[in-house]
């Protein structure tokens, strides 16, 4: 039975493209009963060097060894999941279809988590848990009849490169880095709208900066010595710490560039004052949000249901 459920989630990582249910090309999807959408940006398969040089400016012990991986195509978003979408799933008055018994919402945060920063009008999510953004994801596949998830770390950085083999997707001129991305060199210390600055050679927007993004993954500082050649991807085994990409608007060029790799902390919810913490939110950590990808053959219901129980319910409750 394990080894059935395993081969069963490996299947929603490794689709390939001869058995896509649609056409592989570009589309945007509104979210039923507004006017709310956002667009998705097809990611042809192929081989990168998964993790960083060693002789990589700014490069640090985690992104290595460097390896040859194959990632099968997916759909990604091209910018990162705004409050004005996450916000209909999390605010019951503003969606105005149904949703499915036994569906939940996330419970209230008891502070700005945007710190006066912005929110509607294409500010990115931010400060949700990992558990927040994969409910997102669920909730989404329930009202759209769409199977969305978060991506794999190696999915997030084979999409942030665009087939580049550089520090960052146009290279490795720093110098270049206020042109694509929001960092603690041009953010004046907030996060901006998404899609404000150049997309990368693929059209994905702030891949790098502005919020930091939410993967499958664990976190493993050893995790690219033993990565799978195909489709990598390190199952959660524990609830903390899981893989972050990208950087923020709060760090500098090196934190920023595609192998750079964050570990979740359960510090960023020190400050929430139930008892027990909120697993929705993280209170102080308003530099992180994330985006979606959408495999390109839909799995079953059953195959849904077992990958979101495999990833999300699991760890509700857990340590």
């Amino acid at each position: 039975m394990k080894k059935l459920i395993a081969l069963a989630l490996a299947g929603l990582l490794a689709q390939t493209g001869s058995a896509q249910d649609a056409a592989f090309t570009a589309y945007e999807e509104k979210l039923p009963g507004t006017d709310v959408s956002f667009k998705m940006v097809p990611i042809k398969g192929g081989t990168f060097s998964f993790g960083s040089p060693a002789a990589e400016k700014g490069r640090e012990e985690d992104e290595g060894p460097q390896k040859q991986v194959t990632i099968a195509p997916f759909w990604m978003g091209a910018c990162e999941v705004t409050f004005d979408e996450y916000d209909v799933y999390a605010d019951a008055e503003k969606d105005k279809t149904p949703t499915p018994d036994g569906m939940t919402r996330p419970s209230p945060p008891y502070i700005d988590l945007t710190l006066g920063m912005g929110k509607s009008g294409g500010y990115p999510a931010n400060s949700m848990s990992q558990y927040g953004a994969l409910m997102y994801c669920r909730w989404l596949y329930a009202k759209t009849g769409v199977f969305y998830r978060l991506p794999t770390e190696a999915e997030w950085e084979y999409a942030c490169r665009a087939g580049a083999a550089t520090a960052y997707p146009f290279g490795n001129d720093e110098a270049q880095l206020k042109e694509y991305a929001w960092h603690k060199g041009n953010s004046e210390d907030k996060y901006h709208k998404v899609g404000q600055l150049k997309p990368n050679a693929w059209g994905l927007y702030d891949m790098m900066g502005n919020v930091a993004e939410w993967t499958l993954d664990q976190y493993d500082a050893q995790f690219l010595e033993h990565a799978d050649a195909k489709d990598p991807w390190n199952k959660p085994t524990a609830k903390t710490p899981r893989t972050i990409k990208g950087g923020h608007y709060q760090d500098d060029a090196a934190h920023v560039r595609c192998a750079a790799r964050l570990k979740s902390d359960p510090a960023w919810n020190r400050r929430d004052p139930q008892i027990p913490k909120s697993k929705w939110w993280n209170a102080d950590a308003p530099f992180i949000g994330f985006r979606i990808v959408r495999p390109v053959k839909q799995p079953t219901k059953a195959e849904a249901e077992q990958f979101f129980a495999e990833v999300l319910d699991k760890y509700v409750g857990a340590r």
